[in-house]
């Protein structure tokens, strides 16, 4: 499958945990900590679990910078 999106980040998903509608699935992208907030639905037809590698597809309309 061919995706626009470009930020594609690897990543092991490291737990999901499951509320009435939403997933929050945390994943490990080389040290750094991911987490993705999507439907249970999503998240049982992925078959996600801990240990499962992902690729994280980001698309954001904003990105914002900050400093001290």
């Amino acid at each position: 499958m061919k995706l626009s999106t470009r930020n594609q980040i690897k990543a092991t998903v490291t737990s999901v945990s499951q509320g009435e509608a939403i997933a929050n699935v945390e994943m490990d992208a080389g040290g750094q900590r991911l987490v993705a907030s999507i439907t249970v639905e999503a998240a049982r037809e992925l078959g996600l679990e801990a240990g499962r590698e992902v690729t994280a597809l980001i698309k954001a309309s904003d990105v914002m910078v900050a400093v001290e």
